[in-house]
């Protein structure tokens, strides 16, 4: 029987003796690997095949075979692979000396890290590596194989980066027709059994989808609902995915809803029914760590399946999402309507909350909120000075000031609507008229750098300027040209004017209607109607009454 000494990577028998090496005393392990590219060639680079072969050439030289090892379905640009793990663990530890694959791409696509280990590790561990169709064996190193070998990596790599490019291509082609390459749906939704896997509503949990919207639209923070549903012990959508679907959970999981998971479904427009597509890419062909794309690259069909929730909610969510703040919340759990919305007038900086309870037989029988100037309690009277005022009167004035806007919307709606929109177009004239300029002025410039481009490059064949300078103008007109096509980008999709300002004011008034009746100031009700709350100096300091401007979403000093 014979032993590893793992620490001087020698071969001992039972009584210690070292054994000397033969020329076939090899302990072979063999590698076989294939990606999900790789099957497209068909049944020559399949698992079984490559076995086959490689088991067929350690028996014919008359080696020991130790182990197979086997990673299917991966990319050869990562080492990171379970099988190739295993097998360099194995190396060296001394258990295998030998390493045998079909081809040296098999090993990896990889070409610095393929080199390192054939080049410097495998050596200094006395392992001999072989791929067998490329002839590569480094017990030869005066080979044509061996000397053809740096180019042969390089090559593997280029093939592995030009798949890389093709199946991205393919993968965006068929975003742009809409075509979806999930695996599986999002949360709420299965897919269609018509052969286009098309988006359907799953009635079992697509009212766990709208109940967030609508609690995010309350000002409900995404943690405080990952909290109320693991509460009432609601499946994650991870563990509802394992379960009713029959897909593999890639990441561990304390089955437990967390932020994240309630920020990936308010982000998904699937929900109203946009597909999209090209949201997500990888770091490069090497680097297979997923990344978001900014919105603007997405490739998005709209109407492409049916909403789960309505556009009005989701654009309310949008609202929330973009507010000054999320809002604080107090030791209890509580976040006050006003938090996060209110400013002072003369600093600028946010009103700071502050409460304390009222007992009554030594149980608290009520809590008093107030607000005041957030930097003069941070800096003192040196950087502003006393802002306070009680919630309890703001929120008074602004039911009442809510109250008188709505009824009078109620009874003027026509009127309203017709001032507003007449406003929102006069004030945009100027800055419609400026933007066509600039995109004119843009557009020329932007045509003058291609001419220039092709003329440094003329100028260059022709030898009336130096190669550096010619570069150096062209990288610096291709900079340029990219700055301008995304300014005219911009300028090109600006908004109708008109169209935008009759759907902020249909919405508004749809909410403003809603909360006609109401009798207290909620979180809600602050999300949806207000922008911001500006507060003047304390009576105290000004010997003047306290001013206070109400900013609603929309601008209704012109038309109320």
């Amino acid at each position: 029987m014979i032993e590893y000494d793992q620490q001087n990577k020698g071969r001992f028998d039972l009584g210690g003796k070292r054994l000397k090496s033969k020329r076939n005393n090899y302990i072979v392990g063999i590698y076989v690997r294939l990606s999900r590219d790789d099957e497209r060639a068909g049944e020559s680079l399949s698992i079984e095949n490559q076995k086959a072969m490689l088991i067929k050439y350690v028996r014919e030289q008359g080696w020991t075979l130790h182990d197979i090892y086997v990673d299917d379905g991966i990319s050869g640009t990562t080492f990171g692979r379970e099988g190739v793990q295993r097998l360099l663990g194995d190396a060296k530890s001394g258990i295998i000396n030998t390493i045998v694959v079909k081809d040296l791409s098999r090993f990896g696509r990889n070409y610095i890290q393929v080199g390192q280990y054939i080049d410097y590790i495998f050596p200094s561990f006395g392992i001999r590596f072989i791929a067998v169709s490329d002839n590569i064996d480094t017990a030869g190193t005066n080979s044509t194989a061996m000397d053809m070998m740096p180019i042969t990596n390089v090559f593997n790599e280029w093939y592995a980066a030009n798949t890389s490019r093709k199946v991205r291509a393919i993968f965006a082609s068929n975003a742009r027709r809409g075509k979806s390459n999930m695996s599986y749906p999002p949360y709420g939704y299965v897919f269609s059994d018509d052969g286009k896997r098309t988006f359907v509503i799953n009635d079992e949990i697509s009212e766990n989808v709208v109940r967030i919207f609508e609690m995010r639209a309350r000002g409900i923070s995404p943690s405080q609902i990952a909290a109320t549903f693991n509460e009432e012990s609601i499946q994650t959508p991870q563990d509802y995915k394992v379960e009713k679907l029959g897909k593999y959970a890639s990441v561990n999981s304390f089955h437990l809803w967390t932020d994240a998971t309630v920020r990936k479904i308010l982000a998904n427009p699937a929900y109203i029914g946009n597909l999209a597509l090209q949201r997500r890419t990888t770091v490069s062909y090497k680097n297979h760590k997923q990344i978001y794309r900014p919105e603007d690259d997405w490739i998005v069909t709209e109407n492409a399946h049916p909403a789960i929730i309505p556009k009005e909610l989701w654009n309310r969510v949008r609202e929330v999402e973009r507010s000054v703040s999320q809002g604080k919340k107090t030791r209890r759990g509580f976040t006050h309507p006003f938090s996060g919305l209110m400013f002072c007038a003369d600093c600028g900086g946010k009103m700071k909350m502050e409460y304390y309870s009222l007992k009554r037989n030594g149980q608290v029988s009520n809590i008093v909120y107030n607000f005041n100037c957030g930097c003069h309690k941070r800096l003192g009277k040196a950087y502003c000075f006393n802002h306070y005022i009680k919630a309890a009167d703001v929120e008074s004035i602004l039911l009442d000031d809510i109250k008188s806007k709505a009824n009078f919307i109620v009874a003027n709606e026509d009127e309203v609507r017709k001032s507003y929109l007449l406003s929102q177009i006069q004030a945009s004239e100027k800055t419609e008229a400026e933007n066509r300029y600039e995109l004119e002025r843009k557009k020329k410039r932007f045509e003058k750098l291609d001419s220039l481009i092709e003329g440094a490059f003329e100028e260059k064949l022709e030898g009336k300027i130096p190669e550096e300078i010619c570069l150096k103008l062209i990288e610096k007109y291709t900079a340029e040209r990219q700055e301008l096509s995304d300014a005219i980008k911009n300028l090109e999709t600006t908004g109708n004017t008109f169209q935008q300002a009759k759907t902020d004011v249909d919405d508004f008034i749809g909410r403003i209607k809603k909360h006609l009746n109401e009798v207290s100031i909620t979180r809600e009700l602050c999300l949806e109607l207000i922008d911001k709350i500006v507060i003047g100096g304390s009576p105290s300091v000004t010997g003047k009454p306290q001013e206070i401007e109400i900013y609603y979403k929309i601008d209704l000093k012109s038309v109320i």
